[in-house]
């Protein structure tokens, strides 16, 4: 029999008796896991998450559709006319290249990735790189030497023991068989204590809160840049400009989940 087939009975048949003896609720929709997973969320739930389509602005991956909904309302320009760019891309310059992201943060994501942030659930950290890494499959492949996550400051390393960036970017290396490197960055300010900051809050929060560390060897790398959330891009922008600032060839980020502004805070 082809090894692959019996691995995957011998799984199936650990499944069904972990199943029994350990059955477990989904950290999600507390209904009982039809199966044993490492992974405490059931497939419902993890198919419920919406991953971004293709229409996107190019440069950072916001979703398009609310601009065209305003488009058909005669209320503003559509993205077509600047080769699909978002209303902030047109009036912004990031310092990353590009931005991607899976799905959208929202509902069930939402809850998930407060797991991974809280709780530490590895299995889960791997699942989101297998996410990513077909993210970066589809986008040609991203061309990458090495792999970075933004990292935490190092109180609160300290005081959570992990950075989720970390455990996402450490698994999605090893996929896409590049080198991981932490210890590349490191944030020097901490992020404020208010939960909910504004846009401007956000920008001001990480002016100056990055650096690339004492003889990391940066020149002339191709940087994928690893992070849970995209909300505004401020801080994937804050890394990638100490990043180019040090040599780095071009810096391209990738999120897990991407916060969809409304079309009223773009044009600010």
């Amino acid at each position: 029999m082809d090894q692959g087939v019996v691995s995957r009975v011998l799984a199936q048949t650990a499944d069904a008796l972990v199943s029994v003896f350990f059955p477990g609720d989904c950290r999600l929709c507390e209904q009982l896991l039809a199966r044993a997973k490492r992974i405490p969320i059931c497939e419902q739930c993890l198919a419920s998450f919406r991953p971004l389509s293709q229409n996107i602005c190019t440069i950072c991956g916001q979703p398009l559709e609310s601009f065209e909904n305003q488009t058909a309302s005669g209320s503003r320009e559509g993205p077509d006319a600047r080769g699909r760019i978002c209303g902030v891309c047109q009036l912004r310059t990031y310092a990353f290249d590009r931005a991607r992201s899976y799905a959208l943060y929202e509902s069930g994501l939402i809850r998930a990735m407060l797991l991974l942030k809280f709780e530490r659930i590895e299995p889960l950290a791997e699942w989101f790189a297998q996410q990513l890494a077909e993210v970066a499959q589809r986008e040609g492949p991203l061309t990458a030497d090495v792999v970075v996550p933004v990292p935490l400051h190092r109180q609160r390393q300290r005081e959570r023991g992990y950075n989720q960036a970390g455990l996402i970017a450490k698994r999605l290396a090893g996929r896409l068989k590049l080198p991981y490197r932490p210890d590349l960055l490191v944030r020097n300010k901490p992020r404020p204590d208010k939960h909910i900051l504004t846009l401007r809050e956000r920008w001001d929060s990480v002016r100056g809160a990055f650096a690339t560390r004492p003889g990391g060897q940066v020149d002339n790398l191709r940087v994928l840049l690893v992070d849970d959330v995209l909300t505004t891009g401020a801080t994937l922008s804050a890394c990638a400009k100490v990043l180019r600032e040090a040599g780095a060839k071009s810096v391209v980020g990738l999120t897990v989940a991407r916060a969809a502004r409304r079309p009223a805070v773009d044009s600010v």
